[in-house]
């Protein structure tokens, strides 16, 4: 069985790199929506909980029998939670040793579960950039609109 972890790799199918809100809306309205999710996080982390600078990621839902990409939040992160979260990216700049221990540390695991939880992202990964991905934007509208109005999150 999977080991569930609050910090995850979030690998991006090949197909599906490069398509991002921020560049596909036009400014005002990622502001809009990167702001409110700031502002729900209340300053801090939404995954590991660090008060600082924050980060906007999206989130999005694989369905790998029909093969789309659905949008599902936009969430506020630390830029070390970021750098895991986009592990392939962050390991291209030479950073995945500072990205291996924030995933240790918040998830409170060992070194070998760290590769297995990155060897498992890989192989999923792998399997989903052999096909090609429609992307699902629906739920834009509906975040848009309730972005600013959602509870706090979490850490």
């Amino acid at each position: 069985m999977e080991k569930t972890y609050k910090l995850t790799f979030q690998l991006v199918p090949s197909g599906c790199w490069y398509t991002n809100l921020r560049s596909a809306l036009p400014k005002p309205m990622w502001d809009k929506l990167r702001r409110a999710a700031y502002a729900r996080a209340g300053g801090k982390c939404s995954i590991c909980g660090a008060a600082g600078r924050l980060e906007a990621h999206e989130v999005w839902s694989y369905d790998d029998a029909r093969h789309i990409q659905t949008l599902e939040d936009v969430i506020a992160v630390c830029p070390a939670c970021h750098e895991v979260i986009h592990i392939g990216r962050t390991a291209l700049l030479g950073r995945e040793p500072q990205a291996q221990e924030h995933f240790k540390r918040v998830n409170g695991c060992t070194q070998s579960e760290y590769h297995a939880a990155l060897g498992e992202a890989n192989r999923r990964n792998a399997e989903r950039s052999r096909h090609e991905w429609v992307t699902d934007l629906s739920r834009l509208p509906q975040l848009a609109a309730d972005l600013g109005k959602r509870p706090k999150e979490k850490p």
